[in-house]
């Protein structure tokens, strides 16, 4: 029933389980299963079939003895009690039954689907007295939904030896968001040595490109089963089992190696659910089903004592065997949650920084060597004469032509030239941190190469409550569009999607921060449902139409729609007022003065809102309000402190929020819920092709959509962050790099995206619209102005995270000699440990969750991780500095590498001065720690601290004077702690 036979299914609980098959299964047969006999063993006296096989006996010999076997008193009494007897067989039989048809109605084909049976056919919903309820099949569980990853494949023979497909780098294009027709990518056995006998195991390698011929993927699978069962020589020892059969009535000539060589080159991506909890769902379910459908009360009623005590036996070993294999199943659910909801490493931190920035360096040898670095990096060079035709660039600093070495006084000329440190070694990237006085104020734009849902949950701490505008463009889930979901579950797979994700950016939206949404007529009333449900019924505005194309004639729907809607949400009444534009002369008269406030003229609306925040409110006159209401609590006080508060009714009557008439004038400019001037799916498509020379990117956003809604919820005066975590060709970063250049603002953005094309779209577009605003055919028309220069991101960080594969992919799972000795000498405790800890006892150690001993070389710690455009695995060093700032939420102020030790500084979100230090304990022990510390005079009062994080015991807080009160915290400690301190969404 789960399936765990089925090698194909490599994905989730079945490459945890894969990892253990063997000794599940064994446990399950030979340990769990037969319980259910033990369960009746009291009745084992009264066995039936005992009692038959004597009455059969006595039955013969009556036979024997010419009598009348019927008129014997032995017969009789054996009869008796026969019509008493127990049939363990049956029992045993009922049990499983019921076993399996219990678990059959939520596992299916490797997904588990929480559903309510209420009885055949007819399936009930948790309700607990809402007026309205937004429910969907899954929505108690999280949906996965990787990127296509072309990951490793491997496979078990009947001997038990096992085969790999193993990917290896290939050339592939650079720069294009897809191949040209016909020269799509494919999996093709690679000409150098394709097979290679490797510990014992047969690894089979292919690479993924454009195949010279055209050849579709079956052809190249025959092909490649044809030379490895066939041409290849050396491997006979493996052929007979490759060849072995597997047919289909397509193919009656399938062999076991070409099944798998199918099933890889598939490239399924992974789309999945993981329950939240599972183990309570299951026990729920149970009670429910044994009420329902094992016991009978009319049967009950109509039986004997001894009946009724066999039934609850019966009903006893299902619920006894059930909740074991509940136990079971929600151990390894819920170590997928915790391996889904851990904080992700980052696995690769570059910077891109523009070249005005470099030259503004201080420290002149320091800039000297850096600039010397970029004149002599080809890498680079060739990325500035592909991205910006600097081989075109004509005047008396530039030197036409790409063999001709640059010049300082060239690199001056072009100020806003971006500089990427993914050309650069690490001494290079270092040294240019080391430089930067205020890191992150100077950090314009952070761009995460992530899954979103795992990009949000790093960010939490770095950015509770500090962003003001959230837009998304999500997948619109019509079917067509790249993003499929599972047929079966297409629009619950996608509410549960977007609904766990916006639920953690809702913790990142500043008090007054205003969400959008696009969508179209697909799926727009689900997710007007759904804003609902999170944000309040009362903070969702009016949905806003944007024309996104002129109409065109379409016969066979009828009507062509040319419309997208815009979805706005806010998390707080009072964040509504910066939308909600009231024009001077419709409705000027509506405000008014009485109280002359110094703000101007006013006017007001109502605090209280159905479904908000419920709490009682002290008028001035002492007349209390119990009301449900828009603000919270906290945000009520605050408003009352700043005098936004209103009582009429001479004090006495309930509170109202000022709204002022300088305020409107200064925001307004949503008119209307109807725009037609932002843009349509032709102009977008227009200026892609300007900056790339080509249509670079399907359906990508109007810049001047965008523009709007950065305008409409963000201020000039204020650094305000803006986030997109479905970031696309990277619209919403280009139109808040044009707004700034406008209106001199210094908004941050923040981008998140997984798709291949944030490398080949998203990254060039901002390199491009970085060095200059205007281009064509994929070439700068003009160098921008000196305040278009002043006004450009500085810098830009750009992460990659370690995806759930990864992290799945590194998993290991180690049982020592001691651990084993214990469970071979304690049986009854070896089964509380496979049912309730055997994942998370064995994992302990895995580089993908946290290995603590590979602290003592913090910049050495790897994992193996999917690279590249053609996804090989490869050993990477994960960015650990990087990584504990955004868990601690470090504000970075400095990054330096000083005699050995990576020195941070920077802010908490609790406003305390921190610093963080790493080494390499094995050389620098602490008492060289000691004097490194004395040395930088981090004890003394004008570089005093209040945290300082260090990895590795340490006698640092032995050095605090007693006039000091900083205080020193293990890195260690607090990594574990962060990495895991999670909460469902």
């Amino acid at each position: 029933m789960f399936q765990l036979d089925q090698a194909e299914l490599d994905f989730g609980i079945y490459r945890i389980m894969n990892a253990k098959r063997e000794e599940i299964v064994r446990f399950l047969e030979n340990d769990l299963l037969p319980q259910v006999r033990q369960a009746f063993e009291a009745y084992e006296a009264e066995n039936r079939g005992a009692i038959e096989a004597e009455l059969a006996e006595a039955i013969e010999k009556a036979k024997e003895l010419g009598a009348d076997p019927e008129s014997l008193p032995r017969v009789k009494e054996l009869r008796t009690k026969l019509a008493q007897a127990v049939d363990v067989t049956a029992l045993e039989n009922d049990v499983y039954s019921h076993l399996y048809n219990f678990f059959r109605r939520y596992y299916s084909e490797g997904d588990f689907i929480s559903q309510r049976r209420y009885k055949e056919g007819v399936y009930a919903i948790p309700y607990e007295g809402e007026e309205v309820k937004l429910y969907w099949a899954n929505h108690d569980q999280y949906y996965i939904k990787t990127s296509e990853y072309l990951r490793n494949y491997t496979f078990m023979l009947s001997s038990g030896r096992r085969v790999h497909f193993k990917l290896v780098e290939a050339n592939t294009e650079k720069d294009n968001n897809r191949p040209a027709n016909g020269n799509e990518r494919r999996f093709i056995l690679s000409e150098e040595q394709p097979l290679a006998e490797e510990g014992g195991e047969l690894v089979i390698r292919f690479e993924y490109r454009p195949d010279p011929e055209k050849r579709k993927q079956a052809d190249l699978n025959t092909a490649a089963v044809d030379r490895i069962l066939n041409q290849t020589t050396g491997f006979d020892h493996w052929r007979q089992e490759l060849a072995s059969p597997r047919p289909t009535e397509k193919n009656p000539n399938r062999t076991l190696l070409e099944k798998h060589l199918t099933d890889y080159t598939a490239r399924n991506t992974f789309d999945y659910f993981i329950h939240k909890d599972l183990g309570g769902f299951l026990r729920r379910e149970l009670d429910f089903y044994i009420k329902n459908e094992v016991m009978h009360v009319d049967d009950i009623e109509s039986e004997t004592a001894p009946r009724v005590e066999q039934y609850l036996s019966k009903i006893k070993a299902i619920r006894g065997i059930a909740h074991k294999l509940i136990d079971f199943l929600a151990q390894i659910e819920n170590f997928q949650k915790k391996l889904w909801l851990k904080k992700k490493f980052v696995v690769e931190t570059q910077c891109c920084i523009t070249l005005d920035r470099i030259f503004a360096i201080e420290d002149e040898k320091t800039r000297d060597w850096l600039v010397d670095q970029i004149i002599k990096n080809e890498a680079q060079r060739e990325e500035w004469v592909r991205l910006f035709a600097i081989d075109d660039i004509k005047g008396d600093l530039a030197t036409p032509g790409y063999s001709t070495p640059l010049k300082p006084e060239f690199l001056k000329a072009y100020p806003t030239l971006v500089v990427d440190t993914r050309h650069f070694d690490e001494a290079f990237k270092l040294r240019l941190l080391a430089a930067i006085p205020d890191i992150d104020e100077e950090t314009d734009g952070l761009l995460i190469r992530s899954e979103n849902f795992q990009a949000l949950n790093l960010l939490q701490e770095r950015y509770k409550g500090q962003v003001e505008c959230i837009y998304i463009d999500p997948p619109y889930n019509t079917g067509t569009d790249e993003f499929i979901y599972k047929d079966e579950y297409q629009t619950s797979s996608w509410l549960s999607s977007l609904r766990d994700r916006i639920m953690l950016a809702q913790s990142l939206l500043a008090e007054n921060g205003i969400f959008f949404s696009s969508i179209d007529d697909n799926e727009e009333s689900r997710l007007h449902t759904l804003l609902e449900d999170l944000f309040g019924a009362a903070n969702v505005l009016p949905t806003v139409v944007i024309r996104r194309r002129k109409s065109q004639p379409n016969l066979r729907k009828g009507v062509a729609p040319v419309h997208d809607y815009l979805k706005i949400a806010c998390s707080d009444y009072a964040a509504m007022a910066r939308l909600s534009y009231v024009p001077e002369e419709f409705g000027v008269g509506a405000f008014s003065n009485p109280d002359n406030d110094p703000r101007g003229p006013w006017t007001t609306g109502p605090c209280s809102n159905r479904g908000g925040s419920r709490y009682k409110i002290v008028t001035p006159a002492g007349v209390e309000h119990d009301d449900e209401w828009r603000f919270t609590e906290e945000t009520y006080k605050r408003l009352v402190e700043e005098q936004r508060i209103y009582f009429p009714d001479s004090g006495r009557g309930k509170p109202r929020y000022k709204i002022y008439l300088a305020e409107k004038k200064e925001q307004g400019v949503v008119a209307s819920t109807w725009w037609d001037d932002v843009g349509d799916t032709q102009s977008s498509h227009r200026l892609l092709e300007e900056l790339f020379g080509e249509r670079a990117f399907e359906n990508p956003k109007a810049v001047e959509l965008l523009r709007r809604v950065v305008d409409v919820s963000t201020s000039a005066n204020d650094v305000d962050h803006i986030l997109d975590f479905f970031a696309g060709s990277g619209t919403t970063a280009h139109a808040v790099i044009n707004l700034n250049r406008e209106d001199g603002g210094r908004r941050k953005f923040i981008l998140v995206e997984m798709g291949d094309y944030f490398d080949t779209v998203l990254v060039p577009r901002l390199k491009k619209v970085i060095f200059t605003p205007e281009w064509k055919d994929g070439k700068p028309k003009r160098m921008p102005t000196k305040e278009e220069v002043e006004r450009s991101p500085r810098i830009l960080k750009i992460l990659r995270l370690e995806s759930y594969e990864d992290t799945l992919n590194n998993l290991e799972l180690r049982r020592t000699q001691v651990q084993q000795s214990l469970l071979d000498e304690h049986p009854a405790f070896r089964e509380d440990y496979m049912l309730r800890y055997m994942l998370d006892v064995e994992s302990r150690g895995s580089a993908s969750l946290l290995n603590i001993d590979r602290f003592e070389d913090p910049f050495g710690y790897k994992l193996d991780i999917a690279t590249g455009t053609a996804g090989e695995t490869k050993p990477t060093v994960v960015d650990l500095v990087e990584t504990f700032n955004y868990l601690i939420g470090l504000r970075v102020k400095t990054i330096d590498h000083i005699g050995g030790v990576r020195v941070v500084t920077g802010l908490n979100p609790q406003g305390e001065r921190v610093l963080i230090l790493w080494r390499k304990t094995k050389e620098l022990d602490n008492d060289g720690l000691d004097a490194w510390f004395r040395k930088q005079g981090y004890n003394t009062k004008d570089q005093e601290y209040d945290v300082i994080y260090v990895n590795g015991d340490n006698n640092l807080e032995n050095l605090r004077k007693p006039d000091q009160t900083w205080k020193v915290r293990l890195i260690e400690e607090e990594f574990r702690r962060l990495m895991f301190d999670v909460q469902d969404v």
